[in-house]
């Protein structure tokens, strides 16, 4: 199998590097934003180019229910359809499946096939098993896929946990057999297929995430992604995991912290060797009205190069400075936080569009300075 990134330097672990698409090539680290409908809530793609956005992710679940591949097939895959002609990642649908059905066993079952579940929409019964979650995947036309597996919270007992690697490789098997088979039937090349990712699970476990690890290399994927969550219940930093984790990967092959996160965590996952980035946080704060703001000093994982600030506090009523002095964002350089303030006030929609241009700002901004070491 061909290797799609490649290492430019390393200093102390910290990776830098090119990622090789269909659409194109990134340089790593990167972060993708979740555009989980086929959109950045209230922005437009245009904006997300302006801010200088390479990349993001699309969730196969929502799509796949709503408004169907047949939909987006359609109108020529999903970049044409959102009208993004950058870099887009699907995840398999596998965590929302789990999650709906982890809330209410009434809604779906875990089986060795697949997962059954219920649509939130209307109620109707769907099957997604390995292979279908390719299939959707390729139907979407994204340039990088991952392949379904069984996510555990890391509360789960162990042999609960032992069960769900195993069911993770095997669908990882099934997955890999299914995505070269589109490959061949759809007649793509090495230029022209997806990548496509593994999912590490097993929990705080390190024994079960270095099972899982060799599962996968076994078979073979063009990346590697961390599953579940990397946080435990109190909300403190799997460290050793993480780091663990990182350092029995293949060094030749992309790694994916998938859903980190805060910039602190992103920080900490860079430090050990991780390469890509997702996460809801700087578009969902910022239509709360939370925005990121630099502060002096060097970016460490502590969270001390940055602080929060809620717009919605009264104290900006009568700020007529911009939010941030030097972002090139279109809030910073167009409006004053009164104005911001004023907008969330009124709940006007121009309000999340120009917070959460702000925030991703902010995030490119902070995959900059990791690149160049700063």
């Amino acid at each position: 199998m061909k290797t799609f990134w490649k290492e430019t330097s390393n200093e102390n672990g910290r990776r830098i590097g090119l990622l090789s698409t269909k659409s194109g090539v990134i340089q790593t680290p990167f972060f993708m934003p979740d555009a989980t409908r086929g959109s950045i809530r209230g922005v437009s793609s245009e904006g997300l180019s302006s801010a200088g956005l390479e990349a993001m992710v699309v969730n196969t679940y929502h799509l796949f229910l709503q408004p169907g591949t047949e939909i987006i097939s359609k109108a020529g895959g999903i970049h044409a359809f959102m009208d993004w002609k950058g870099i887009l990642l699907s995840d398999s649908g596998g965590y929302q499946v789990y999650s709906l059905i982890h809330k209410n066993p009434l809604m779906g079952k875990i089986t060795e096939e697949g997962a059954l579940f219920k649509s939130v929409l209307n109620g109707s019964k769907h099957l997604l098993t390995p292979e279908r979650a390719i299939q959707i995947q390729f139907d979407l036309g994204v340039d990088m896929m991952v392949c379904l597996d069984d996510p555990r919270p890391n509360s789960a007992p162990e042999e609960e946990m032992k069960a769900a690697v195993s069911r993770t490789l095997r669908w990882a098997k099934r997955c890999k057999d299914e995505f070269e088979k589109q490959v061949s039937g759809r007649g793509m090349t090495e230029e022209t297929r997806p990548l496509l990712f593994g999912v590490v699970q097993g929990g705080m476990i390190p024994e079960l995430r270095k099972q899982c690890v060799d599962g996968l290399v076994e078979i073979d994927f063009d990346g590697y992604g961390f599953g579940a969550r990397h946080i435990d219940a109190d909300g403190v930093f799997l460290d050793e995991v993480v780091r663990y984790t990182a350092s029995i990967l293949p060094e030749d092959k992309p790694r994916f912290a998938l859903g980190v996160g805060t910039p602190q965590d992103i920080v900490r996952f860079f430090d050990y060797g991780w390469d890509m980035f997702d996460c809801v946080i700087p578009t969902r704060e910022g239509r709360h009205g939370r925005l990121f703001i630099w502060k002096e000093g060097a970016i460490d994982g502590k969270g001390e190069f940055y602080e929060t600030m809620n717009i919605n506090n009264a104290r900006f009523r009568n700020d007529f400075s911009p939010v941030e002095k030097d972002c090139p964002c279109p809030l910073c350089q167009n409006y004053s936080r009164a104005y911001l303030h004023h907008l969330f006030s009124a709940q006007e929609p121009l309000s999340l569009q120009l917070a959460s241009l702000h925030n991703l700002s902010f995030y490119m901004k902070l995959m900059e300075k990791l690149r160049n070491g700063e």
